[in-house]
């Protein structure tokens, strides 16, 4: 699990970017980069990481789903997951 507070600060992270595109794709497109330095920092979209939803693992992320290998591999097993299920043959 990761800490809580790491968790809060990416979730604060998604609202600043969200908060900033517009503002961020109008600067980029003028090509006013003077203005786009004095956004903040938290805005730019590349300082955002995908994390898992459940536990907040911030590594092996599994991008369709949201969640993290461990976490898929898990609820797949479980039938959680619809359309998933493991292999056998």
């Amino acid at each position: 699990m990761a800490k809580e507070s790491m968790k809060a600060r990416d979730v604060k992270r998604a609202k600043l970017c969200a908060k900033y595109a517009e503002k961020r794709k109008a600067l980029k497109e003028a090509g006013d980069y003077a203005a786009l330095d004095k956004l903040p920092k938290n805005a730019s979209p590349v300082r955002l990481h995908n994390r898992c939803s459940l536990t907040g693992r911030p590594k092996g992320y599994m991008r369709v789903f949201g969640i993290s290998r461990i976490q898929f591999r898990e609820m797949a097993s479980k039938g959680l997951i619809p359309g998933v299920r493991k292999a056998s043959w």
